[in-house]
């Protein structure tokens, strides 16, 4: 059973890939948003994941309240974005985040040797170069979730794409 750690969670891409995970059997380990408590907690409460990454620390004092007691860990910030996407369940991370904060978990990813599906170009405007070195590197592979990446990445470096 493929596990998953779905950062973006929240938004179009991330409850997509939910739907499609719970009607594969697959099991989610993390999830990550950037600041909608109520859905967070309603996929947390249903998937049940070891983590959860509430980006803006504001929120995250609420949802730790409102987890408490579910054995699921609430972290936030950048780095709780870094966790999450570099859990050792984990066998593929969904980079879905908005703007160019997908960037360092996209790396974090990569150094724990997670294979990411990738849905955040700016990663790739911003890093592509670094990105697609160190997953090389790392024997990682980099999954365009759309056309938009897989473009990126073919123009990128065309003989690093893993399929």
């Amino acid at each position: 059973m493929k596990t998953l750690s779905i950062l973006g969670s929240t938004g179009s891409i991330g409850t997509q890939a939910i739907e499609v995970a719970c009607e594969n059997g697959f099991r989610v380990c993390g999830l990550a948003a950037h600041s909608n408590t109520d859905l967070l907690e309603v996929q947390a409460r249903q998937l049940k994941p070891e983590l959860v990454c509430i980006f803006d620390r504001n929120g995250y004092q609420e949802l730790s309240v409102r987890l408490k007691g579910t054995g699921i860990r609430v972290v936030t910030g950048i780095d709780g974005l870094c966790e999450a996407a570099s859990l050792g369940a984990a066998d593929i991370i969904l980079n879905s985040v908005v703007g160019m904060v997908g960037l360092r978990p996209t790396i974090a990813a990569i150094k724990a040797g997670k294979n990411i599906a990738l849905a955040n170009k700016e990663t790739l405007v911003t890093g592509g170069e670094l990105v697609l070195k160190l997953a090389k590197e790392h024997g990682v592979s980099i999954l365009p979730v759309d056309s938009e990446h897989l473009s990126l990445i073919h123009i990128s470096e065309p003989t690093r794409l893993q399929l």
